[in-house]
């Protein structure tokens, strides 16, 4: 496994295999069939875009929230982790060690909405102890890149 390529598509998923072969100083026929074992393998698992979603038109809520839970016998907690995971709402589910089990990502389109999600879906389940929802106020970085700076021009202006 080539974890250069993993970094470098990690940051850009559009890269061809030819300009990833450029960047790294690797064979293209080598780069292609690493992504396509890789992919085989879910090692890749897909190729999401990264989108600044406040500066479109539609209203969307990101809440995190935390769940503590009760593990199942034999199965610990993938049992019930799947089944949350399962919601389209969810965005991400992580298995957390602390002062709660899981953390579960989830977008909507309102807080009523994600309030619901968590009222009549996610408490109700035998699993679960409690919950504690935290609403996103404003995302400024995500998956390492900066979601909303004004690049300036930082090249000095040169006058005759």
């Amino acid at each position: 496994m080539d974890i250069e390529i993993l970094k470098a598509i990690d940051q850009n998923a559009k890269l061809t295999p030819a300009e990833l072969a450029a960047m790294l100083g690797k064979e293209e026929a080598y780069v292609a069939k690493e992504i396509e074992t890789m992919e085989k393998e879910h090692v890749i698992c897909g190729y999401p875009t990264l989108i600044n979603w406040d500066k479109t038109e539609g209203e969307r809520v990101t809440a995190l929230i935390e769940v503590k839970v009760t593990p199942q016998r034999g199965m610990g907690f993938d049992k019930i982790a799947e089944r949350i995971y399962k919601f389209d709402e969810v965005e991400a589910l992580y298995l957390m060690s602390g002062g709660y089990d899981l953390t579960v990502m989830l977008v909507g389109k309102s807080l009523k909405e994600v309030a619901e999600f968590v009222s009549s879906k996610l408490a109700p389940m035998e699993s679960v102890v409690s919950t504690a929802t935290h609403f996103v106020l404003k995302k400024y970085k995500q998956h390492g890149l900066e979601m909303d700076s004004e690049k300036e021009d930082e090249r000095m202006l040169i006058t005759p």
